[in-house]
């Protein structure tokens, strides 16, 4: 349990100690010839163990040393002219008064203890992941704990620029600063700082600087993204879709998204400046319309745009002859189709009805040979006309003429083939042609024993 001495002593207020600064004045000329000295130290941190306090004078007849504090106390010793006594449990700022006796008459002197405490926290305010460019951005720094509040400043910070300082007021403190973010506020890092200043009291000025905190800037026009995409694009074929998007900052932060229908496209993306091109490639296998879309987000803000493409098949047009190559007087039939949706022309004459074929039926005459049959096939798509066109040659043969050229290839045939023979037995002959030895055989015949006739049956006639 705490002595009630002690507890007394606890409550006493300020006013007791201003009231005992009145009565316990110098008194004559002795007191003041021998003044009282009190050492103590002018600011201690909160929540020390104990301090040591002397009270000493040279007064020769100097008794009844004693001090007089709302704190705890302990006597530590004493002796002719001075006392010293230990102090604990500072909490809060404290004024203390140590009074004796010189020939009778009383002296005092008084000190004031400073309790300081460190804040618990310097924070500054989370910063937006992104700040448009041109808007005004307030910075709050939230300070808990530190005193004396009187010493206490907090100081905003850009870099090592100094935004703003004020003391430190309430508990916890929220000291702001408003500034006009621009281009070059992208990247900088902000701060706050406290300061608390003992330096009066001997000690020195304590500093504690929050974490910084990285500010991003951005700037996005207001314009939609240009979208360069075919408003028609044949089945199986490759066009090139482009997204442009001029006045970004920073363009390296910017994303881009292009999609055709429920298809993500791969862009090749490009920076220059403020711009930002992205350009991909688009093809499909199946007639339709889809829809062509551009998304350019920066600073989570996005600028949309979107197209549409028709995806359509134009196989044709065909052009088919009965015959390419036919004698005079034979009839041609030409036929020019193109697909249920174009529309046809041949030969200069158009048909009227998309889907329908072209034919002309022609005799043929000499003025006919080398003749080109063209067919044109129209089909609009999506407000634009796609033109394709083919052609077909045509060979007229005389009879006659044809009868005599051949009689000539056969006659040159048989020419041909008469000359190779000839030429074939000359070589032949040219090639047995030479000097050839023959063998002498001998004059005399081998004689040979010969049987008499059988004449038996002229006998016998």
């Amino acid at each position: 349990m705490t002595p009630a001495r002690l507890l007394w002593g606890a409550s006493v207020t300020p006013w007791v100690f201003a009231l005992l600064l009145c009565c316990l004045l110098p008194q004559g000329p002795q007191g003041q010839m021998f003044p009282l000295r009190l050492e103590s130290p002018a600011a201690v941190p909160a929540a020390s163990d104990s301090i040591l306090v002397n009270c000493s004078t040279e007064c020769p007849s100097a008794s009844h040393l004693r001090l007089e504090t709302s704190l705890p106390k302990q006597p530590n010793g004493s002796g002719p002219g001075w006392a010293t006594f230990w102090l604990s449990n500072l909490t809060e700022d404290s004024t203390i008064i140590c009074s004796a006796l010189c020939g009778g008459l009383q002296v005092t002197a008084s000190s004031n203890i400073t309790v300081y405490r460190f804040p618990e926290q310097v924070e500054l305010g989370p910063l937006p992941p992104w700040q448009p460019e041109g808007e005004d951005l307030t910075l709050r720094c939230l300070v808990a704990g530190g005193a004396p509040r009187d010493r206490l400043t907090v100081v905003l910070l850009q870099g090592q620029e100094e935004l703003k300082r004020q003391l430190v007021v309430g508990e916890p403190a929220e000291v702001t600063a408003t500034i006009r973010a621009g281009r070059n506020d992208h990247g900088a890092n902000f701060s706050c700082r406290t300061e608390l200043d003992l330096r009066s009291e001997g000690l020195e000025l304590f500093l504690n600087t929050s974490a910084a905190r990285q500010l991003r800037t951005f700037a996005l026009p207001m314009t939609a993204p240009h979208l360069l995409a075919p408003r028609s694009l044949e089945v199986g074929t490759r066009r090139p879709v482009n997204c442009v998007l001029d006045g970004l900052f920073p363009a390296s932060e910017a994303q881009v998204h292009l999609a055709l229908g429920n298809e993500t496209l791969t862009p090749i993306v490009t920076r220059d400046g403020d711009m930002l091109r992205a350009t991909a490639t688009v093809c499909l296998d199946q007639e339709g319309t889809q829809k062509i879309v551009c998304n350019v987000t920066l600073g989570g803000v996005s600028r949309y745009a979107q197209t549409l493409t028709t995806v359509f098949s134009f196989l044709g047009p065909t052009l088919s002859l009965s015959e390419t190559s036919v004698t005079k007087g034979s009839i041609v039939n030409v036929t020019c189709t193109a697909g249920p949706r174009a529309q046809v022309m041949l030969d200069g004459v158009l048909v009227p009805s998309p889907g329908k074929p072209a034919q002309l039926q022609l005799t043929a005459t000499n003025s006919d040979d080398g003749r080109h049959f063209i067919c044109n096939a129209t089909l609009e798509v999506a407000g634009e006309l796609i033109y394709r066109s083919t052609a077909v040659r045509l060979r007229v043969l005389d009879w006659k003429l044809s009868s005599v050229v051949i009689v000539l290839i056969v006659l040159t045939v048989l020419a041909v083939v008469t000359i190779s023979g000839s030429l074939l037995y000359v070589f032949g002959t040219r090639k047995r042609c030479g000097i050839y030895h023959v063998r002498q055989q001998s004059n005399s015949v081998p004689l040979t024993a010969m049987e008499p006739e059988d004449t038996t049956g002229e006998e016998a006639s």
